[in-house]
């Protein structure tokens, strides 16, 4: 294995994927499932030390919690791109016209070249090691940017990709926001990122410089909808369960709830319930996790002062056993009646801080959502299916799970992404082999065609040819 130094510069390591790339432009199925067993077997093999890495960042996130959230789900998607490969990379037939017949036509599916993905930290694992795994599917070379936020797992990745792969295959580039900006302005065949609306503004005006496609994976303001129909204590707990994994770290977390009027107090008494039945305790309980950085649980502090300060009801609903704000492991907390103008309304949460709003009926619900930014997921729960689809005809999401959170994100065979400011582009599954793939269109001209039918000089058979097919489409 020839292994550049991993001291090149970011534009050299650049150049070197891309001239490899334009050498071997037909990647074989077997190279492509070589590198994606690489991959999985570097997940497998080392699943423990990349989640004591995950610890180390977080302070406080259990092995099992990396496992549920991210090692499950790069697992499975891995599993579906081996097992689905050989179809996906095959010619895809496309009917052609009665008038181009006999003419055959066909989509070539070839790789772009040079892909880049730049990574979050939240789920530091599956929302890197995915679509870098999808990308190299897809026949691709990758650079992957993970984040600075999570050095541990990021130096252990970037360890484990250079053992296994050459650098002009799969490498992992390590650096701050400055290296970030210049990792943007790379002339990549596709940027792939995963992160804030604000930053993704910057990566995607980066890549417009290079005219580089761009998959943006942003976040925003998931809302919850609350049917008059629904069951409160069996929704709370997967509301409770979709917002306090990672401890809201999560991009499609509900970010606020929107609540029949007059049902706040039985609400609040659900979701008490259903955070003491997911976690007994919250301080030092390794399953709730901590706010990734100082910075971050000082942020989510101020947003409830903030709301506090302007009137708000602020209800710690965590069970007792001690505040667990010394180890940055958050409190769970309910807002009842923030102003609309909060930066907590404003601001993409990603904490444990849940919003509630009363509504007056699914017309005041769906005003309320159109009214803002187009979510990443909407969730909604009840039994008046009428209801249910009144909501999803009338408003545009990036994805919905319906008497369920997040799940929708698990489900391969669905595309996963944003609108909006919640992003553009999807992936996961076929879509997203797709979206690092060039579907070249091919047509494979007859010697009996009678394309001569359309050449000049026009006259009167020209009009009866043209007549003819008018009748006829």
């Amino acid at each position: 294995m020839t292994q550049i130094p991993p001291t090149l510069p970011l534009r050299a390591l650049f150049d070197a994927q891309h001239n490899a790339s334009r050498a071997q432009i037909d990647v074989p199925l077997v190279l492509r499932r070589d590198r994606l067993e690489r991959v999985r077997a570097l997940v497998d093999t080392h699943a423990d030390q990349l989640s004591e890495a995950v610890q180390a960042d977080f302070g406080v996130r259990s092995a099992q919690l990396t496992e549920a959230a991210d090692l499950f789900v790069l697992r499975a998607g891995m599993a579906q791109l081996q097992k689905q490969l050989p179809r996906w990379i095959k010619p895809q037939r496309v009917h052609t016209p009665l008038y181009l017949q006999p003419a055959s036509a066909h989509l070539q599916r070839q790789p772009l070249g040079v892909v880049g993905v730049i990574g979050p930290w939240n789920y530091p694992l599956q929302l890197t090691f995915g679509p870098a795994a999808t990308a190299l599917a897809a026949g691709n070379r990758v650079m992957l940017k993970p984040s600075e936020l999570t050095p541990h797992t990021s130096a252990l990745m970037a360890e484990l990709v250079q053992q296994a792969f050459d650098a002009d295959e799969f490498s992992v580039v390590l650096g701050g926001p400055d290296v970030a900006r210049e990792f943007s302005g790379l002339p990549f065949d596709h940027l792939f990122f995963t992160g804030s609306t604000q930053v993704g503004r910057q990566v995607a005006a980066a890549a417009a410089v290079n005219l580089t496609p761009t998959t943006l994976e942003l976040g925003g303001k998931s809302p919850c909808v609350i049917d008059a129909s629904c069951d409160l204590d069996e929704a709370a707990v997967k509301i409770a369960h979709g917002k306090l994994l990672n401890a809201g770290q999560t991009c499609i977390a509900p970010d606020y709830v929107l609540l029949p009027r007059g049902q706040e107090a039985a609400f609040e008494r659900a979701y008490a319930a259903a955070v003491a039945r997911l976690f007994p305790t919250i301080a030092g309980n390794p399953d709730y996790a901590a706010i990734v950085s100082e910075r971050h649980h000082a942020r989510l502090n101020t947003l409830l002062d903030e709301a506090q300060a302007r009137g708000a009801r602020v209800v710690d609903v965590s069970p007792p056993g001690g505040d667990a704000q010394g180890a940055r492991q958050m409190n769970p907390t309910l807002v009842f009646g923030p102003a609309p103008d909060l930066r907590l309304m404003h601001e993409e949460i990603f904490g444990p801080i849940l919003p509630v709003l009363p509504y007056d009926g699914m017309d005041d619900a769906i005003h309320f959502i159109n009214l803002r930014p187009r979510p990443l997921a909407l969730y909604w729960f009840g039994s008046d299916t009428a209801s249910r689809d009144r909501l999803l005809t009338r408003t545009v999401s990036g994805g919905v799970s319906v008497n369920d959170t997040l799940m929708h994100v698990a489900h391969e065979g669905l595309p996963f992404g944003g609108v909006g400011d919640s992003g553009w582009g999807s992936y996961h599954g076929e879509a997203g082999f797709l979206r690092f793939t060039q579907q070249k269109p091919v047509l494979v001209q007859s010697r009996w065609a009678m394309g001569y039918l359309f050449y000049p000089p026009y006259g009167a058979r020209f009009q009866r040819v043209m007549g003819l097919l008018k009748r006829l489409l």
